[in-house]
């Protein structure tokens, strides 16, 4: 069944508009395919694709843990964590851009 919803999502994915009509990567380019990669377990290969998924997984889980449980310093950690996803895409984005 696991297979079938890989499948299933790689059937779907749709291309970058921002690709399609300027012809350059966006910031977001390969969170789907790296994400496609992380659940067949390839993370190396999900973290070379797109290196601010892991990342941004782990600030939305603790958003909702943070939510629901209401941490002491719940807050900070979700800025520290948002700021450096942020840092790690626009780095990647910059490195997209000077690399052929």
């Amino acid at each position: 069944m696991f297979q079938k919803l890989i499948g299933w999502l790689e059937s779907v994915t749709q291309p970058c508009l921002y690709v399609k009509f300027l012809g350059a990567e966006c910031p977001g380019c390969g969170t789907q395919r790296a994400f496609i990669e992380l659940l067949k377990g390839n993370i190396l290969e999900s973290i070379a694709i797109f290196p601010a998924l892991l990342p941004g997984i782990l600030l939305i889980l603790l958003l909702v843990i943070h939510l629901i449980f209401k941490l002491k310093h719940g807050a900070l950690y979700i800025k520290i964590l948002f700021i450096c996803n942020a840092l790690i895409m626009v780095l990647n984005y910059i490195y997209k851009l000077l690399t052929p």
